[in-house]
């Protein structure tokens, strides 16, 4: 046995549909009778419908996207806990460890969790329960 002498299962292929050959799929070629897609060079985008307004034009817009808005990312108090080896926590380190993806975006420390260390912590904005739980564990908050 080789490759060369290999062959499909009886009955898994069949012969391709030849149209405009004659028999049961000439003449038209399986096109139909008149209209757009009968003649040659007919195409259009998947999204078009025919000339009739499309769906995206007749559905109501809602609301708007504000431009100027911040995308924070977020660090959870309780996650800093466990960098209680680093006295400083910079957007640098939060990076470093895996905790936020890029440091050009800025940093928002949110308060849920725990926090028994003391941390000095060092970010773009902060939420009054993250301040206040970071003050209370000795710690201090700096604001870029």
């Amino acid at each position: 046995m080789s490759l060369s002498n290999l062959k499909y299962a009886e009955g898994s292929t069949k012969n391709r549909k030849r149209i405009g050959r004659g028999g049961v799929h000439g003449k038209t070629s399986t096109r139909g009778h008149k209209g757009q897609f009968s003649r040659g060079g007919a195409k259009h985008r998947s999204w078009f419908e025919g000339g009739q307004m499309p769906i995206m034009r007749r559905l109501p817009k809602r609301g708007f996207t504000n431009i100027n808005r911040v995308e924070y990312q977020v660090v959870n108090i309780g996650t800093l806990g466990v960098l209680k080896s680093v006295p400083e926590i910079t957007p640098q380190i939060l990076k470093e460890k895996g905790f936020i993806s890029v440091t050009n975006r800025p940093v928002k420390i949110l308060g849920h969790g725990d926090l028994k260390v003391k941390l000095n912590v060092t970010a773009d904005a902060f939420s009054k329960t993250a301040v206040e739980k970071i003050e209370a564990a000795g710690g201090k908050v700096t604001k870029l």
